[in-house]
Parts: structure tokens; C-alpha cells; sequence
């Protein structure tokens, strides 16, 4: 099997022209799990696969994250086929974030009869979930509130750290099969998010080797790191990633 990741934004909350950090996981060509459901990285996946998303990880509830679930409620509920039927795996501490901030409003649809949830699966998940025979493990990360922000790994192929400051001691553990990390970071960190000085600091050169930076401001911002002689991320670029070691379900 070919397993890719496709970058469809990799910006922070204001940088509109690098689209919101969003990313898939494809298998031989065709998506397999999507990270996070932002506007401009909703509308980069939709021009790329012609339809919406069929599984969903979610790292948190910032907007920047989670602002395409209307339209994916649309699409999603108006659509037969596809309707309670969208997976979306949630941290069981971000349920109620996400609920309140996407799913909590009068009447999802004017006519009434319909909750918003009525349109996905939602699937709460604690340190592991499986998906598509394969076993995934869900780290905490450092992001502006406990307990409010989680990133992902497929063993041996991709860890996804999502927004977070840098957390050494967690990667240590999550990242230690040689995959290729994505990691949060700009020029300069703040309480939220990690700065290039901040990883420099955090990190050995040998786990810094294997990061692809995201969530960076510009495209200025971009090429700074860039040369500092970091691999950084681009919106529509798909990277190639190992065969996953993850754990495999027993086939039923």
C-alpha cells in the first residue's frame, strides 16, 4: 500500500493565503482520515477530491480548526447515502467543546425535526480508536487549555502534533518509530503555539530532522525557516509516508 499525507492548508488563524491547517491521510491514492475541518482547508479538500470528507480526527475547537462543520452538516445531511454515516473521532474531552461550539444552535434547520449530530457519527476517543482495521493512538499536546487539544499518530508512518507549544517528553514517547512529525511552529512562539527557537531549544536535531513545520504565518515566514534549513510544509503538497507499524485488527 502507498500511504501519502495531503496538506491542504498549513497556516495559523490569520494566515488565509497559506489556508487553514488541515491535512489527509490517503491510501493508495484515495483519502483515508482527515485531520481537522477548517473553511479554507474544507474548500481546498473539496476541490481536490470533488466531495466531502468521510472520517474525521478532530485536534481541537478553535475556529480556525472547525469552521467548515456547517457545510459539512449540509452536505452531509442532504446527502442519503452519506447521512449518520460521516465518522468524526473526538477526543471524549472535546465533545462538549466541539458541541457547543458547531452543534449547539436552535433548530439545525429551519423546519426543525433535525440535531445537528443527526448528520455524523461521532465517535468519542480516549488514548486509542481504531479506524479501517488500524489502531491510532491520541496524545495531549500544550495548547492554550488542558485537557482541550490532542494530536495524532498512525505508528511508524505520520505523527500530527496539531496546535501546541512543544512537548518533548510526549514526542518521546508518540514519535519513536521514525515518523515523520508535523509539528506546529512560526518564527516567533507565543503561550499557544511554538516558535523555531522553542523546538531549537526542546528538541534534539535528530527529531527535528524528521519535522515538517506547519501553522506558520506567511509565506515570508515560510522561507525564513526554510532556509534555516527546516522542511516546511506547503498548501496542496503531498508527502510520501512509511507503511504504517501500527496495530492491525484480526480480520472478523
Amino acid at each position: 500500500m502507498v500511504w501519502q499525507l495531503r496538506l491542504h492548508g498549513v497556516g495559523n488563524a490569520s494566515a488565509v493565503e497559506l489556508g487553514s491547517a488541515m491535512a489527509t491521510l490517503e491510501r493508495d491514492g484515495r483519502p483515508w482520515l482527515t485531520i481537522d475541518c477548517g473553511g479554507e482547508g474544507l474548500t481546498a479538500y473539496l476541490a481536490h477530491y470533488g466531495e466531502a470528507p468521510r472520517a474525521l480526527f478532530i485536534t481541537h475547537t478553535h475556529l480556525d480548526h472547525v469552521a467548515g462543520f456547517e457545510r459539512l452538516f449540509v452536505s452531509s445531511y442532504f446527502d442519503a447515502a452519506r447521512r449518520g454515516r460521516v465518522r468524526v473521532y473526538v477526543p471524549a474531552t472535546v465533545v462538549p467543546l466541539l458541541h457547543r461550539r458547531v452543534g449547539d444552535y436552535p433548530n439545525a434547520l429551519a423546519e426543525g425535526g433535525v440535531n445537528f449530530w443527526d448528520a455524523f457519527q461521532v465517535i468519542p476517543v480516549g488514548d486509542s480508536f481504531w479506524h479501517d482495521g488500524l489502531r491510532l493512538e491520541v496524545f495531549p499536546t500544550r495548547h492554550h487549555w488542558p485537557e482541550t487539544a490532542y494530536g495524532l499518530r498512525l505508528r511508524g508512518s505520520v505523527v500530527w502534533t496539531g496546535d501546541t507549544r512543544p512537548i518533548p517528553e510526549v514526542l518521546a514517547r508518540f514519535a519513536d518509530a521514525e515518523e515523520l512529525i508535523a509539528h506546529d511552529c512560526a518564527l516567533e512562539g507565543n503561550p499557544s503555539h511554538s516558535g523555531i527557537d522553542d523546538l531549537e531549544r526542546e528538541y534534539p536535531p535528530a527529531l527535528l530532522d524528521r519535522c515538517l513545520l506547519y501553522h506558520y504565518g506567511n509565506r515570508e515566514e515560510g522561507e525564513i525557516l526554510a532556509a534555516r534549513g527546516y522542511r516546511v510544509a506547503h498548501p496542496g503538497q503531498v508527502v510520501a509516508l512509511r507503511e504504517p507499524t501500527a496495530m492491525q485488527a484480526e480480520p472478523a
